[in-house]
């Protein structure tokens, strides 16, 4: 199982991050909420990132923060030591990128909607 950590997790049920976590859930795929936004999606509680969170073991990261709300969290992101980030559109960052490479730390610049879709996720 392919855990998840969805950053920029959010309430709005507009946004990508939250269209994302609904359908990852809808896949089987365990999810963990990562944003400022305080409330719940797919059942579970939106947990505050500002924090720091423990989350557990983490497979994949699915980005939903622009390149420069990223830069407070490259460290805590890295430590998570997922085996892949997915910079959504809109959240490609070759800065953190590299920095995840550098980490043999798999990096695809992805919609993740499109990627469970096809079964490439």
């Amino acid at each position: 199982m392919k855990r998840t950590a969805v950053i920029g997790a959010t309430t709005n049920p507009s946004r990508y991050a939250f269209i994302a976590a609904e359908m990852l859930v809808e896949y089987g795929i365990d999810i963990v909420l990562l944003g400022i936004k305080k409330g719940q999606v797919a059942g579970q509680d939106i947990q505050d990132i500002r924090n720091f969170p423990d989350p557990g073991e983490i497979h994949t990261v699915t980005l939903y923060l622009g390149p420069a709300n990223q830069v407070p969290y490259y460290d805590y992101i890295l430590s998570l030591k997922p085996k892949r980030i997915i910079f959504n559109p809109g959240t490609e960052n070759p800065e953190f990128e590299r920095m995840a490479r550098e980490r043999d730390i798999e990096v695809d610049e992805a919609c993740t909607l499109v990627m469970l879709r096809v079964g490439l996720y």
